[in-house]
């Protein structure tokens, strides 16, 4: 497969997405606002047991930045450098929400950068209203049936209830 030319205005924002939440869109907002072309890339985690599929977040995302005329949904497999130079992204986009995030995606930046030195990583504040949401924290008010209404798009909300009341 030909690799598309490397643009450093197009980036690409991974992550499991499991739910997607409201943090997670006003990252790629404001990500969004930086480039000329987003790509934001949910992936399986070998380590999580999800509760939506890998089709499944990939919808959820496409409905929930579907006003983003410059922002794409496309999963991604395998380790994240070689899917951003296969989509020919020069900047990886990822989300701080505290401390703890920062010493992770330090980390992996310096990781990442290491295997493709062509690719640099950009890290964006969680906005205040939003530096207490996971995805995780979400799951597990979900499956205690609580009201996730505050923490993600409407139509994620229903979708989890649906997800989890099914079981």
């Amino acid at each position: 497969m030909a690799v598309p030319p490397t643009s450093p205005r197009r980036a690409v924002f991974p992550g499991t997405f499991d739910p997607v939440t409201l943090g997670h869109v006003d990252l790629v907002r404001r990500a969004a606002a930086l480039v000329d072309e987003l790509i934001v890339a949910p992936a399986a985690h070998h380590d999580k047991q999800h509760v939506f599929t890998l089709d499944e977040r990939v919808a959820l995302l496409r409905a929930a930045v579907q006003d983003l005329p410059h922002v794409r949904v496309e999963p991604l497999a395998g380790l994240l450098v070689d899917g951003a130079q296969r989509l020919g992204a020069a900047l990886i986009v990822r989300g701080i929400r505290n401390a703890t995030d920062l010493e992770y995606e330090r980390q992996m930046a310096h990781t990442n950068r290491t295997l493709a030195p062509g690719i640099d990583t950009v890290l964006l504040l969680s906005s205040p209203e939003h530096a207490h949401v996971s995805s995780t924290l979400v799951r597990q008010i979900a499956r205690l049936g609580g009201d996730v209404r505050p923490f993600v798009p409407a139509h994620v909300a229903a979708a989890l209830h649906a997800k989890l009341t099914a079981r």
